[in-house]
Order: structure tokens, then sequence, then C-alpha cells
């Protein structure tokens, strides 16, 4: 270590700074998990009960509206996606696929390559960073529309729902995963919401949650898909809505444990103040980064538009010329070790850019994060910098 760059006298109470799963709630330990239900079934009264309320609560906080459905369902938000895509598109109907990250990716992939839609568009948000022209989207046609609502391997999210018309044919198909309970959801301009209990309050994975609204409901029931499904994504039965679905029955066999420990993050949730306490959070924790960030050189957000910066997800580059002048594979070593600097002091795990992002750091600042953590942790961001920085020049 160089005497000119001293390491900071202080350190993030909790260097848990991952993008998902997310950091649990403050204040959490083993003691929140004491009410599950272990080895009881999930079709038991009780059981029921505890998925029941889960949605309930569920509902309550994110404000869904009455009139829509709430399922827990397996495989977390990927599953919750694959459940929508596969069961709701239909060759009858335009598809466009808005995506510029790799989850969004993914989604447009199993469009295109796998149900193999006749009249599909893609709209690409090329290079990572920025969005597509969301005014592509061909409402006036009928067109489904699926999209991530924030790229969690970008950093970058929709500004608003302002793109999406209120009145429409086609269903909106929202991957929410790491947007919901941290940004606003236009739920009347939305039929399919995705998310994982493992992202913004810090649950455990496995679980996925999927809200359908009524329009939805209608295209379950009167166009199934023109394909043969896995009992795991059917969501109807004799030409009917599965309603024990969105009541505490699952398809397939949850944990209650973790179960528990969901129920436990929306108490802390609501204890809170609710939604809004958590979107203020959010909010503040993307600003302490927002404001490091302006005051520093050689970093710099990786959503060029600031009215497209995920207020969870922050993902940063590194501007640093002597960085970049680099040739590629050492600029991402360099972040890499960057990184991996940070976890062998224990300030900040988990922060190195998603596998397919360009080279550099992306940081949780969801809800469960406290504001005090990343303010003690832009110091250390500077000192390991500067570290590696040096080994260059010498």
């Amino acid at each position: 270590m160089s005497n000119r760059n001293p390491r900071p006298d202080i350190r993030p109470a909790d260097p848990r700074f991952s993008s998902g799963p997310t950091r649990k709630r403050p204040g959490w330990s083993a003691s929140a998990l004491e009410g599950a239900l272990l080895g009881r079934s999930h079709r038991s009264a009780p059981g029921k009960a505890k998925l029941k309320e889960a949605i309930e609560r569920t509902r309550s906080i994110l404000e869904v509206p009455e009139d829509y459905r709430i399922g827990i369902v397996p495989a977390s938000d990927t599953g919750a996606m694959e459940m929508a895509l596969w069961s709701l598109l239909t060759p009858a109907r335009p598809v466009d696929v808005f995506a510029w990250e790799s989850f969004g990716e993914e989604w447009a992939n199993d469009v295109g390559t796998e149900l193999k839609l006749p009249d599909l568009k893609l709209h690409l948000g090329q290079p990572y960073g920025r969005l597509p022209d969301l005014s592509q989207h061909r409402a006036a046609e009928g067109a489904d529309v699926v999209f991530t609502q924030n790229g969690t391997t970008a950093g970058v999210c929709i500004p608003d729902f302002e793109w999406l018309p209120a009145v429409r044919d086609g269903l909106v198909i929202n991957d929410a995963t790491s947007a919901v309970f941290a940004q606003p959801i236009d739920w009347r301009k939305c039929d399919v919401v995705t998310f994982s209990w493992q992202k913004v309050l810090g649950g455990e994975g496995a679980h996925g949650m999927l809200i359908l609204s009524p329009r939805a409901v209608v295209r379950l029931e009167t166009s199934p898909p023109p394909r043969p499904l896995p009992k795991i994504f059917r969501l109807t039965r004799k030409g009917r809505l599965d309603e024990e679905l969105f009541e505490g029955a699952t398809i397939n066999t949850p944990s209650l444990l973790a179960t528990e420990d969901y129920l436990d993050a929306l108490r802390w949730a609501e204890h809170i103040g609710g939604l809004r306490a958590l979107h203020a959070r959010a909010n503040a924790n993307a600003a302490v980064l927002a404001r490091w960030v302006e005051r520093t050189s050689w970093v710099d957000h990786l959503a060029a538009d600031p009215a497209t910066r995920s207020n969870t997800s922050v993902c940063l580059r590194i501007v640093d010329p002597l960085v970049c002048a680099l040739p590629a594979p050492r600029q991402a070593e360099f972040a890499r070790t960057l990184a991996a600097r940070l976890e062998a002091e224990q300030v900040a795990f988990d922060i190195a850019a998603y596998r397919s992002a360009p080279p550099g750091l992306r940081i949780w600042c969801g809800a469960t994060i406290e504001q005090h953590d990343l303010e003690a942790l832009t110091p250390w961001l500077d000192w390991a910098f500067q570290e590696l920085r040096l080994s260059l020049i010498h």
C-alpha cells in the first residue's frame, strides 16, 4: 500500500451490496423466522393462510388494484416471466420486446427463438446504458409488449409509463423484479407484473410473484396458447383461470421458511411507512452514489441519461484516461481486480459488473441498504482505485 494513499478511517457496517440476493432488512436475524410452519404442508389450512397473508400484504404495500390477481409461483422471477410469455403470447398478435440488458435479452430470445412468433419486433438498447426508442411500440396495431422495468445488469430503467396507452388491445408484460418496492408502477398500464422475493426486500430465492390484470385473465380464458404447456406453467383449468393459485395454493411445494422470511420483510416495510418509505430509502441511497460520481473524475454512470438511471442497481463504468487506454481485456481485469480488492478488505461484497455487462461496478442501493453504509463505501472505492492506478504507473 502506498503512503500517498492511506486506507479510509471508516468502513461500512455491512458490506453486502450484492444485486441479488440483496441484503436483508436492517436488524434482521434468524429469530425473524421463528413463526415458520416447518414440517407442515403448504396445503394445510395454516400453510395456505401463510401464503395468502404473503399475497395480501404484497397487495397492500404495492397498492395493487383489488381486481388484479397475485400468485406465488416457482422458479423466482424467471419462472413468473416464463409462465406469462408461454401462456399469454400467441402467433395471432404482434409482439414488441424492448431489451437493454441481459435479462431483457433472455425474454427476447424466448419470444423469438423458442416461441417462434411470426410478427415479432425486437427493440434493443445499444450500447449498454441506453434505452431503445420506446415510442416504437406498436400499440395502434394491438401489439403485446414485453420489457424489463429496471435493467438490473445495466442500471437503466424506464423513466415513466407515459409511453404505454391506458386504452389498448395488446397486453403489457413488465418484468419488475429489481424495480418493485423501489420505483412507481402504473398498474392500470400493466397487465402482467413479475418479481422475486430476493431482490428489493432481500428475501430468499426460488419464489416468484405473478400479478395479472383482468385483461390478462380474459386472454388466458379466451385465447389458450397454441402449444403444450408443462404442469408448472399451467394457469388455467378446464378453460378457466385456476383461482386457487391466487388464493394461497401453489403449483409446486413452496418453502414455508422462505415464506416466513418474506412476511418478515413485508412487515418491516409496513413498519417503516410502506411504499413511499421504501421508495424514499432507495432514492436517498442512489443519491449518495450520484453525489460521489459527480465529484469523482475516474467513474461515471453506465446509464447515459439521468432520467433513466436506476435507484436500485447502480451500474458504474471507469472513465479514467489511463485505464481507458488499456486493451479491452485489461480494462475488464482492472475492474474485476478493483471489486476483488474491496471484497478482500471486507468493505464491499459482490459489486463487480454482471458477467455480460461492460466492465465496471454494480452497487445495490435498494431499500434494505443503509445510507450510512454507502457513505462509508465511497472513500474505499476511491482508495481501491488509486491503489490499482498507482500499480499501473509503477
